[in-house]
């Protein structure tokens, strides 16, 4: 192989690598935080992530539970009072709303939005009062959500703070512990190989 047929190839293989490296951030995916993202509200944070257009997007810490439960923000609600597992810390932004993440196959009407394939998030009072009511346990309820600006996220994969999976519903909604340092070794092992 001549040396200008060698260098054509080394260019190519660097360029597929950097893209195959890429995020796709039109899409909605999963940002897991590496370790050396040292942050209290965002190290060691598992997120789900969905693009808003114009390089924006919106999405909630999944793994933070928070020891307050639905029961206690509204005693005076009953279906909350049977909810014995704890809200989550969703994001710093809009922290005083409760939003229901849920798996489930379709949407949940007209105030909710697909996150992932899989799960919505509802936003309105009285859609996150019926999942309280109706099927709590596809739900996990979130105080707060996190919202980047454009360009924001991109940057922030960009500089390493996150690893960047695919989206899968099932797997932000199992129980959070060791849920984090699971992912984190699965994508090390996966960097690995590559």
């Amino acid at each position: 192989m001549s040396k200008s047929s060698l260098a054509l190839v080394c260019v190519v293989l660097l360029g597929w690598s950097a893209l195959a490296g890429a995020a796709d951030l039109s899409k909605p995916l999963i940002l897991v935080a590496k370790p050396e993202l040292r942050d209290e509200l965002y190290g060691s944070s598992i997120l789900v992530v969905t693009p808003l257009g114009g390089d924006q997007h919106v999405g909630f810490i999944v793994n933070r539970p928070t020891g307050v439960t639905l029961g206690r923000l509204f005693p005076e609600h009953a279906a909350s009072r049977k909810i014995i597992d704890p809200v989550y810390l969703g994001g710093p932004y809009e922290s005083q709303a409760i939003f229901a993440l849920v798996q489930r196959r379709d949407s949940l009407g007209a105030k909710s939005f697909e996150v992932l394939p899989g799960l919505f998030a509802a936003f309105d009072a009285a859609v996150v009062d019926r999942v309280i009511e109706t099927e709590p346990e596809h739900a996990r309820f979130v105080a707060g959500l996190v919202a980047w600006q454009p360009g924001e996220l991109r940057s922030e994969v960009e500089q390493g703070a996150w690893y960047v999976l695919e989206p899968d519903a099932a797997l932000v909604m199992r129980k959070p512990e060791g849920l984090w340092e699971e992912l984190v070794r699965r994508r090390q092992r996966m960097d690995k190989t590559i």
